[in-house]
């Protein structure tokens, strides 16, 4: 959303829609990506909800291998014991069925 210094910049979310509130943060551990929202320079929040709404960057950036990868990953955290039991199975059911073929 703004820039503090060389090193440090403002990001906000907005917290309703990706769940980053406003913060500074080092420009190193930033990761950029190709999509962007047209905001102005210290841009409120309700501003910037309205210009990710317009422009769709979150329909877009679940469209991403990136999101899918974490969507994928936050899914595996949650699974239960029986659920990786039956993904156990499922996988050594596969890998028998390609050994066949």
């Amino acid at each position: 959303v703004d820039i503090v210094d060389q090193k440090r910049v403002v990001v906000d979310g907005p917290e309703s829609v990706t769940g980053v509130r406003r913060h500074m943060l080092p420009v190193k551990r930033l990761s950029l990506t190709d999509l962007c929202a047209k905001i102005p320079r210290g841009a409120r929040e309700k501003t910037l909800r309205l210009a990710l709404e317009k422009d769709e960057v979150m329909t877009k950036w679940s469209q991403t291998a990136w999101a899918k990868k974490i969507a994928a990953k936050e899914k595996r955290a949650s699974m239960t014991d029986f659920e990786r039991f039956k993904l156990m199975v499922a996988r050594k059911n596969r890998a028998k069925e390609v050994k066949s073929v």
